[in-house]
């Protein structure tokens, strides 16, 4: 089995000698035994952080790379119209503190999320139309994500600190 050991980062698609496809579900593990997609036994051990990403590269002990791709699997689409009202969109269903996929394609933008009937339900309350199709979910990784990653990594990050207790009105 290869041992699957340090996050590479963006790669590119030559610089790797097997890919892994996985959905996002699995993405999030930092332990898992997995089959690549070139038949062979893997093993992720990874410390905990950020979601693997599609495109994201990872050394094994023996130096080999992967390249980390995004499943295709069941998705909603959420498409409204530009600018405020997608803003909109996506402020209320991320609110709901879910993973959320933003982009734009030849229809304009769109907020995509796993099925759920409740985000559904709101989506189409916001004037969204929904699309049921499967597609690679690759959500947004955070504002935070980077601190994160630095943290894991041991590197220094800053906190936010104004020298008085945190009892603001809001």
């Amino acid at each position: 089995m290869l041992r699957l050991i340090e996050r590479l980062g963006p790669i590119e698609a030559n610089q790797a000698t097997d890919t892994l496809t996985l959905p996002y579900e699995q993405r999030v593990l930092g332990r898992l035994k997995a089959t690549s997609d070139g038949g062979q036994a893997m093993g992720l051990f990874l410390d905990r952080g950020p979601v693997l990403r599609d495109g994201e590269g990872l050394r094994a002990e023996g130096g080999e790379v992967v390249r980390i791709r995004a499943a295709v699997e069941p998705v909603v689409t959420a498409r409204t119209g530009a600018g405020l009202p997608l803003a909109r969109l996506a402020y209320h269903l991320g609110n709901r503190h879910v993973q959320l996929a933003l982009g734009e394609d030849g229809q304009g933008g769109f907020v995509r999320f796993p099925p759920d009937h409740v985000l559904e339900a709101l989506a189409e309350r916001l004037g969204a139309s929904l699309e049921h199709h499967q597609a690679p979910f690759d959500p947004e990784p955070g504002a935070y994500s980077h601190a994160q990653a630095n943290a894991q990594a041991g590197e220094d990050h800053h906190h936010h600190h104004h020298g008085h207790a945190h009892d603001h009105a809001h």
